[in-house]
């Protein structure tokens, strides 16, 4: 169970702006409040370096994509390089790990 848990959070919002939508400022206060505790929860578990995620699941096209950007940002390596390593270990962190432990 998260520590999180164990703490009320109250939020007050004030009234609407529109009248008759009684919960949107509710609704954008508790997103925001629940992606904060996510956000926070995966850099406790170390998933993120620096402000990137490093343990994301790469199922399609645009995620392969953002893998190898961010393997080429963070290595300061060729796009072709990046991709072979993303290709070879399947998962940012490890490719990462594996460069790094080579050099």
């Amino acid at each position: 169970m998260s520590a999180v848990s164990d703490f009320p959070i109250e939020v007050i919002v004030g009234p609407e702006f529109v009248t008759g939508s009684s919960r949107m400022k509710a609704g954008t206060a508790q997103k925001l409040i629940l992606n904060m505790i996510s956000t926070a929860s995966m850099i406790q578990l170390g998933h993120i370096r620096g402000n990137k995620m490093v343990d994301m699941q790469m199922t399609n096209e645009k995620l392969k994509k953002r893998a190898i950007k961010i393997v080429q940002e963070q290595l300061s390596i060729s796009k072709k390089e990046a991709k072979a390593l993303i290709l070879k270990h399947k998962s940012i962190r490890i490719a990462l790990d594996q460069y790094t432990s080579n050099e």
